[in-house]
């Protein structure tokens, strides 16, 4: 049988391991009132192999988040800590992350444990096999996760299928946090949003730009909102007018 060009230059995308890839990662990681979390996020990222560096920005938190964060940056040079005098949003946060990156690729993560560093060779592997330059890790394709709020479930098919309508792509999970960039794909990205109309904007660029966005299923261990929980129905209508705002008029 013959090879097409791109199944003769592309290698499989076959995922084993964390171990299996390089260090070739930074993780953006906002952070808001996460003094509970922080220390085992930091652990869980700082573990694994592909990581290179992890900036965090503490969006100005309130609790004892900031003070956690010291001893970190003293004990692993991979650490980078930024911190904003005021609180400005999960979107502000992640526009001074990004822009602080300096790996060939780059993914967010929540400084909460609803989503496992484990998994960062699954969102790697379409892109460290040639095939993918954007990676979304989808809660919804099959893989484990915490069974929790129906009508959030509801209203995330709802957003998605909206913004499908608009970018043409097909997701499953569009408000997903695992998002995993080429840094030349990074750098080409103008940002907005300031809370988290960030999903919706983010999404809709990368669809203008016409790279290849691949989507892995993750797994999801959500939280309640006594957990911690931080997105609300309002955000979700800030969506809508995200989705058609960066799909038609910016």
């Amino acid at each position: 049988m013959s090879q097409t060009p791109s199944d003769s230059l592309a290698p499989a995308i076959n995922p084993t391991s964390n171990s299996d890839c390089p260090p070739c990662l930074s993780v953006v990681m906002p952070a808001y009132n996460e003094e509970d979390n922080v220390d085992r996020i930091l652990s869980l990222v700082l573990a694994q192999r592909p990581v290179m560096e992890v900036v965090v920005v503490d969006d100005c938190s309130r609790d004892g988040t900031w003070a956690k964060l010291q001893p970190w940056a003293a004990r692993d040079p991979r650490v980078q800590l930024f911190r904003h005098e005021t609180n400005q949003g999960k979107g502000a946060a992640l526009r001074t992350g990004l822009s602080k990156t300096t790996s060939p690729y780059t993914i967010i993560q929540d400084a909460d444990l609803e989503y496992d560093p484990r998994e960062y060779y699954l969102m790697l592997s379409p892109m460290l096999a040639g095939r993918a330059d954007v990676v979304f890790g989808s809660r919804f394709s099959g893989g484990p996760r915490r069974v929790l709020y129906y009508w959030h479930s509801v209203g995330n098919k709802v957003l998605t299928t909206l913004s499908n309508m608009f970018t043409n792509l097909w997701l499953t999970d569009m408000e997903t946090c695992y998002k995993a960039f080429r840094r030349d794909v990074v750098q080409r990205l103008v940002l907005k949003e300031d809370r988290f109309g960030f999903e919706p904007e983010i999404t809709a660029k990368v669809a203008r730009l016409g790279v290849r966005v691949f989507e892995v299923p993750i797994s999801y261990n959500g939280r309640t909102y006594a957990e911690g929980k931080k997105i609300g129905w309002k955000d979700g209508f800030s969506a809508i007018r995200c989705i058609v705002k960066y799909n038609l008029f910016d």
